[in-house]
């Protein structure tokens, strides 16, 4: 963890970290490794996203920090640029993920409703159709389903020009996010997984941010 993360009491968990968070509780991340040099083996299936990994770095795109479907080749000389842009940040090698609908699924602590979790269309697409629809937390399966029944891209559970996904994964995994806030209400302050790409066969977190509120008795588990 980096020392420039922590904001008075509040941190900003760096991507790896927060996907190891998610998999501690059974939601599904991306196969990867987290470094901060170039590995001599690299156990993974090609096509691979390489990222940078710092949580003073919240818009990874926006400054360069994401390159995506890279193969054996290019990877090692896209590292060594972005190892230059960023010499005091970890990164990620992730594999690619299959293509399939993309959502997005947030968490936010509201000063009066306390948490509230939030599924909307994810991706590139998200600033620009506010297809969203939000619950008080906890929630349970059929306020999940329901969730996915309010906003328009649900229409691809029940399948939408040849497109299906796998929607039960889809409400677990809201169901999931809902109980890791509830274990540690008072930690949480906000959950940004966008995109979370569902496919026929699952619901994969591509990318994660949380940022928490560090307390003495704090449940959270951030180190790996």
């Amino acid at each position: 963890m980096h020392p420039d993360a922590f904001i008075s009491d509040t941190i900003v968990i760096a991507e790896h970290d927060a996907k190891n968070l998610l998999a501690k509780a059974g939601i599904k991340v991306p196969r990867g490794i987290e470094t901060r040099e170039f590995p001599a083996e690299i156990e993974l299936t090609f096509p691979v996203a390489l990222k940078v990994s710092d949580p003073r770095i919240l818009h990874k795109t926006d400054v360069g920090g994401v390159k995506l479907n890279l193969g054996k080749a290019e990877l090692e000389n896209e590292f060594t640029a972005m190892k230059k842009k960023f010499p005091d940040s970890s990164f990620l090698i992730e594999e690619m993920q299959p293509h399939g609908v993309e959502f997005i699924v947030g968490v936010v602590k509201d000063p009066t409703f306390g948490h509230v979790i939030m599924l909307g269309a994810g991706g590139i697409y998200t600033e620009l159709y506010h297809d969203v629809t939000f619950r008080k937390v906890p929630i349970n399966l059929a306020e999940a389903s329901e969730m996915i029944k309010d906003i328009k891209s649900g229409i691809f559970c029940d399948g939408f020009r040849g497109i299906q996904v796998n929607c039960n994964a889809l409400k677990e995994l809201l169901v999931s996010i809902s109980n890791i806030t509830v274990e540690a209400k008072q930690d949480i302050l906000s959950m940004d997984l966008n995109p979370v790409i569902v496919t026929k066969e699952d619901a994969v977190v591509a990318d994660a941010k949380i940022s928490v509120k560090l307390e003495g008795d704090s449940h959270l588990k951030l180190q790996k």
